[in-house]
């Protein structure tokens, strides 16, 4: 089974997918952690290296395309990143879209990183300006655009064990009732 977790910074990604994975018995890979080690391993916050990543367009896309083999390679996994949803494509068996108002993801970033909160919601709106240039750039893609994803939910309303409930329904359920009346969205979008 392959479920992906997508949405902005701060959305809650990475703790609902850590869940997600643990309640299904699955591997977790993070496009975040992975951007951040490279970020880390260059000498660069991950702000500078989105901004880095704006001028050399290789960053972006060795880190998708390493996304996408995974997709297609990988069984038993949660694939967690901005662009998991589009990435697997139709490998998917479930995407998932978390959100969040910029403030109260902001407030995340500004706790985990240990930094002001309004700082951390302006750098978080400039990262994800500069992500959505580029992946319309880049692949066609409106990262606003969320009819691929199977279910979208505001991380903001209920702590994550609600959310991971929500989400762990919604594949049961898929789960019993198969394909039947779930829509897929075909894509010719150039990360092979």
């Amino acid at each position: 089974m392959l479920l992906t977790v997508s949405g902005p910074p701060g959305s809650g990604k990475s703790t609902t997918a850590e869940l997600l994975a643990d309640a299904f018995d699955l591997d977790h890979v993070s496009g975040g952690d992975i951007f951040r080690e490279l970020a880390d391993e260059r000498g660069y916050t991950p702000l500078e290296f989105n901004k880095l990543a704006e001028e050399n367009d290789e960053i972006d896309r060795d880190l998708d395309r390493r996304l996408r083999e995974i997709a297609v390679e990988e069984d038993d996994l949660v694939l967690e990143s901005r662009l998991a949803g589009w990435l697997a494509g139709d490998q998917a068996d479930f995407r998932f879209w978390l959100d969040a108002p910029a403030r109260v993801r902001g407030e995340r970033i500004a706790e985990r990183e240990e930094k002001d909160p309004a700082r951390a919601t302006e750098e978080t709106k400039a990262r994800e300006a500069s992500e959505a240039q580029r992946y319309q750039e880049y692949y066609g893609i409106d990262i606003r655009d969320l009819t691929i994803y199977d279910l979208s939910v505001n991380t903001a309303r209920w702590e994550p064990e609600a959310v991971l409930d929500m989400l762990v329904t919604a594949v049961e359920r898929y789960a019993a009732n198969g394909d039947e009346g779930k829509a897929r969205v075909e894509l010719e979008n150039g990360f092979e």
